[in-house]
């Protein structure tokens, strides 16, 4: 079992930068992959970043070049830089952890919101 707890969301202006994070506990050696996606309001959840465990990245073509996903290993804890905010980045942003073997796991998820 792996638990994720994220936070860092909230209100910020356009242009602005926040910092999300997402501390995992639990049997984290068995993951292999981790993602942060979002929901914004009638609309699906959607892929923002993900981060091999070698550490190997991937972006979804909207965040490139303004999100980043890392990984403190010391802390247990992955994070989603998030600079040049736009309104269309506003959404409930989840933090995901993909075993080697069985189920996703999921955050409860923080709320972000860009807006002046």
């Amino acid at each position: 079992q792996v638990q994720l707890v994220e936070s860092g969301g909230g209100l910020v202006q356009p242009g602005g930068s926040l910092r999300l994070s997402c501390a995992a506990s639990g049997s984290i050696f068995t993951i292999s992959l981790w993602g942060w996606y979002r929901q914004a309001p009638g609309k699906q959840r959607e892929l923002v970043a993900t981060l091999t465990s070698p550490g190997s990245t991937n972006y979804a073509d909207s965040v490139k070049g303004r999100f980043a996903i890392s990984r403190d290993n010391t802390k247990n804890t992955v994070y989603l830089q998030m600079n040049s905010l736009k309104p269309e980045d506003t959404a409930i942003y989840y933090c995901n952890a993909r075993p080697f073997v069985g189920i996703l796991y999921w955050g409860q998820g923080t709320q972000v919101t860009v807006s002046s």
